[in-house]
Parts: structure tokens; C-alpha cells; sequence
């Protein structure tokens, strides 16, 4: 076999073309690419050899789903092998319903389970986070409610069972609270942070980009933060698979007259006469219709 020989590791943080490389023992080393291409992400499983104080990446292992962020010029991935995803919002300041849907139609798209944490549950503007999300509640979405800072211990044990031996990525705007999540249940978070910026040389590179955290000393549950919450990408899914992936929609798609019902005009549309039934939000198809807009635009 041609990895013969080969260590295996695991990707745990990266800059450029650094990669930080955990190995089954737990120790961490940086490691480089071979070849131009930079294609790791946080989450891979690959095989790779030493090479004097670093070590150099051979081979990727085989992933089971792949999670992407965007920006104006490009798409590139930034997670890899995740059992689920944790999309954080709070009742205070008011979150993006949008950004909340375009997360969790992501996850969809990959095949990868999510659930909606909703913290600040001790805040009064809790009631009204309820009401905007009652419509994720209606639709299967587990909304988990939190008080990380007030009830500590309460979210602790809330929260431990759901996350125990899986890795989850953490997805959430600035002031949802991931920073307070992340301390509390990764009380050694800071000491992996420095780990990882002593192994990178901190002064040289700054490393502000998707990490992984363990929570536990068996290395069996991980957290992964990752920053640029208004950045998640959907330009892998197209137009027509979008009301596929959101399962308010998809469960209306067989009312409609025509297969390729654009959900927008036509006549005999399922999916609107839902919308004028109370059935789907008017925000949710608001929502389709905006990110319906840009899929249809030029494809890169």
C-alpha cells in the first residue's frame, strides 16, 4: 500500500499553508502540503511523515461531508467530517433570521444534523426569539434554550449529553455568546489556543481561522469555532435543490402542479398556497425568494 509507513493526524487549526496536525498520541505538529495545492481543512483525517522538526501532509483521507464559507470572490471549505452542528443565536441583540437559514440550509445540503441554541433564556426579550423561532420548532429543528452566563451549571448539564462524543461545529453571530460557550465547556480552551500559536510562531502568523477544541482529557468530543458567521456559503447548492433543503417547503413540493415549479408564479403551486394557509412564514419564503435570487445569478 502506498501510505505504508505513514503517520496519521489529525487537522486541528491552520493559517495559509501551516497546518496544525494532532496525532493519536495528542501531540501536535505543524505540518505543510506537498505540492502547491492547500486543500486541508479543520475536521480532515490524513496521513503524513516527518520531516525534521515539521512533518509534510501526503495524503487526505476520504471525507464524510465538507461544510463551505464564501466571500465575494470565492468559496472555499473550512470543515470537514462533522457529526453535527450547533447554529447559536441569542435573545439579545436580535438575530438574522436569514443568516440562521442559510446555516441551517448548509447543513442540509451536507447531510449533517443541526440543532438551533438559543441563548440568553434568563433576558426578557426571550419571548419574542421564541416566537421567530417557533417556525424552526414546526419544522423539526431542536431549539435548545440556554443561559450560559446566569445558569451556568444548568447549561452545562444541558448541554454535555447533546455534544458527548461527536464532533460539532459552533456557528453563530458576534454576541450570541460562542466565546462563553467555548470557556465553559473547554475550560483549557486558552492553553490549546496557546499550543496552537506556539507551534505556528505566534509573531510570525495569527491564526483568527476555524479551530478545534477537545472537552474532554479522551480526546473523544470536539468542539470547532469558527468565525465569519455572515460569510457561510451556499453557492454549491443550486436554485432547484434549494426548497429541497428546507423542510417547510419540501413538505408542500408535492401539491405543486408542475415538477419544475419555481415556487415564485406558477399556478398550482404547493408551496404558496402553504404560504397563504399560514403553513410556511412569510419571512421563511421572503428568505427562499432572496437566496432563490443569487443562486440564479452567473455560477462560478
Amino acid at each position: 500500500m502506498p501510505d505504508d509507513g505513514l503517520d496519521f493526524g489529525l487537522v486541528v487549526a491552520g493559517y495559509g499553508r501551516h497546518y496544525v496536525v494532532e496525532t493519536p498520541e495528542g501531540r501536535r505538529v505543524i505540518c505543510h502540503p506537498r505540492g502547491k495545492k492547500s486543500e486541508c481543512v479543520v475536521g480532515d483525517r490524513l496521513r503524513w511523515q516527518p520531516a525534521g522538526d515539521e512533518g509534510v501532509i501526503e495524503h487526505v483521507e476520504p471525507r464524510r461531508n465538507l461544510m463551505f464559507r464564501q466571500d465575494e470572490w470565492r468559496t472555499k471549505a473550512f470543515a470537514a467530517n462533522l457529526d453535527q452542528i450547533l447554529v447559536m443565536v441569542a435573545a439579545k441583540p436580535v438575530f438574522s433570521e436569514s443568516q440562521l437559514a442559510r446555516a441551517l440550509i448548509a447543513a442540509e445540503s451536507a447531510g449533517i444534523a443541526a440543532h438551533v441554541l438559543l441563548n440568553k433564556a434568563d433576558l426578557p426579550e426571550i419571548e419574542d426569539a421564541r416566537a421567530r423561532l417557533a417556525p424552526y420548532t414546526r419544522m423539526g429543528y431542536e431549539v435548545v434554550e440556554v443561559a450560559l452566563k446566569a445558569r451556568t451549571d444548568e447549561a452545562r448539564a444541558t448541554l454535555s449529553p447533546m455534544l458527548e462524543g461527536k464532533a460539532t461545529l459552533v456557528l453563530g453571530p458576534s454576541g450570541a455568546g460562542k466565546s462563553t460557550l467555548i470557556n465553559l465547556l473547554a475550560p483549557d480552551a486558552k492553553a490549546q489556543v496557546g499550543e496552537i500559536s506556539q507551534a505556528l510562531n505566534s509573531g510570525k502568523h495569527t491564526t483568527t481561522s476555524t479551530q478545534w477544541y477537545w472537552l474532554d482529557a479522551q480526546r473523544t468530543t470536539g468542539l470547532i469555532d469558527s468565525p465569519g458567521f455572515q460569510e457561510f456559503g451556499l453557492r454549491q447548492v443550486t436554485a432547484q435543490d434549494l426548497p429541497t433543503l428546507m423542510p417547510d417547503l419540501r413538505e408542500h413540493l408535492p401539491g405543486c402542479r408542475f415538477y419544475n415549479c419555481t415556487h415564485q408564479h406558477e399556478p398550482g403551486c404547493g408551496v404558496r398556497a402553504a404560504v397563504e394557509r399560514g403553513e410556511i412564514s412569510e419571512s421563511r419564503y421572503r428568505i427562499y425568494g432572496e437566496i432563490r435570487e443569487e443562486l440564479s445569478q452567473t455560477r462560478w
